[in-house]
């Protein structure tokens, strides 16, 4: 009968151990979504006094690919421009880096840093805030 008890008293000891040592990190099962790809231009607008108002933008050209930022795995971009004032749909292209410390996204092109805010990042849409100016991209 002692055997009995001291068995069950180690099992419950053991079960109790066991569920108390689980993990407490608010971050456990977050993703953390890559900025990494090309984002095309979709949506162009601001927002002021938290009213949003965003439309098609006019820099995409009707008939060509959308402009777009490509962000490289090593901190390199491409912004592209589709413009049809030469040539239909002749692409111009600037290369720069960029960085991504907590929730914002700083980008250099042609020596003029831009931080921008980053609203929203799932795997298909990046929204960008700087200062009222938004930008919606897809992937």
């Amino acid at each position: 009968m002692k055997i009995r008890s001291i068995l069950l008293a180690l099992t419950l000891s053991i079960g109790l151990f066991a569920t108390s040592c689980s993990s407490n990190d608010e971050n456990e099962g977050a993703t953390i979504i890559p900025i990494t790809g090309k984002w095309g231009v979709v949506k162009v607008g601001t927002n002021i006094g938290g009213v949003e108002t965003l439309v098609d933008p006019p820099q995409n050209v009707t008939g060509c690919d959308h402009d777009y930022l490509s962000f490289k795995i090593d901190n390199t971009l491409v912004s592209g421009d589709y413009d049809s004032t030469l040539s239909p749909c002749a692409l111009t292209t600037v290369s720069g880096t960029y960085s991504r410390p907590d929730n914002k996204l700083t980008t250099v092109i042609n020596g003029v840093t831009t931080t921008y805010d980053i609203v929203n990042l799932t795997l298909t849409e990046l929204k960008l805030k700087n200062g009222t100016a938004i930008s919606v991209y897809t992937r």
